[in-house]
């Protein structure tokens, strides 16, 4: 699935999920590559749940959000897809 960010560097995240909500694969498109691909790392094999939860509101500097506030939100979408 493929979700496009919303006030980011970052323009799309792509996400797969197993269907019991583990994570597959994370792929940010654009953003600052060291943190995204760091990011991506540390969530794959992660239950979808458990990584919003801890990413969720995170925000970058004055910015309302942040590429792993958006991940989160791509993750909620993802397991809307896979009920």
């Amino acid at each position: 699935m493929l979700y496009k960010t919303k006030g980011t560097c970052s323009v799309g995240i792509v996400v797969e999920l197993e269907p019991d909500h583990t994570i597959q694969k994370v792929e940010f498109i654009g953003g600052c590559s060291g943190n995204t691909q760091g990011v991506a790392s540390l969530v794959q094999g992660m239950k979808a749940e458990d990584a919003i939860a801890r990413l969720k509101g995170i925000r970058c500097g004055s910015k309302a959000t942040s590429c792993p506030d958006q991940l989160s939100r791509a993750l909620e979408e993802a397991m809307k897809e896979t009920a």
